[in-house]
């Protein structure tokens, strides 16, 4: 016995409507998808991230970065962290022997294929203290961490290697300074994508 043409429509009705879903979906696509392969948000995960290192020796961990390289200029950023609260840093301009032998300035230099591109600045204010033994008043910048940032260009067209080195000596005035650190080296590599650090 053969359905009737009404009965024929109920049972197709369904159908169409589930397929008309599944072309829509189809043609639309999963949002996450496209923005999986736009390269915009591709420019936005890791890829975009600046080179980037640390270390840490006699109480302070220096994270260093390379950022707005735009060849063959950019910037080499060092942020100067105290592994310990109360703790503060000397100022950039302090002589590179401290004042009268005490104190150690905050110093980042490059050498090899890279270059300083202007002088050495710092994103904290120098504020004065005085330091038992000592006449001259002593640079030092707030408790904590310091970040530093220094111009730097490529010298020449090539690429090759190049030596980041790093001095300071973080104070407390309970506990009193940690063994001053001096030109401690990091290596960056200079290729045709920008600076990159060396593994550690």
């Amino acid at each position: 016995m053969n359905a009737s043409p009404r009965t024929r429509r109920t049972r197709t009705a369904p159908t169409v409507v589930a397929l008309l879903c599944l072309s829509a979906l189809t043609a639309c696509g999963d949002p996450s998808d496209k923005d999986t392969a736009d390269p915009r948000a591709a420019a936005a995960t890791g890829a975009a991230r600046p080179p980037t290192t640390s270390f840490t020796e006699n109480g302070v961990t220096v994270t260093l970065s390379v950022s707005d390289w735009h060849a063959p200029k950019g910037r080499l950023t060092a942020v100067f962290t105290p592994e310990k609260k109360g703790f503060h840093l000397y100022s950039t301009e302090l002589p590179p022997t401290g004042v009268e032998g005490v104190g150690r300035p905050t110093a980042v230099d490059v050498t090899g294929v890279l270059k300083a591109d202007g002088k050495l600045t710092a994103a904290a204010d120098v504020r004065s203290i005085s330091v038992p033994g000592v006449d001259a008043p002593m640079p030092v910048y707030p408790d904590g961490p310091v970040t530093t940032t220094l111009p730097i260009r490529a010298d020449g067209n090539g690429g090759g290697d190049a030596t980041v080195l790093l001095g300071y000596a973080s104070c407390s005035a309970k506990e009193g300074c940690t063994i001053p650190v001096a030109d401690h080296p990091v290596r960056l590599r200079l290729t045709a994508d920008g600076p990159t650090f060396a593994a550690p």
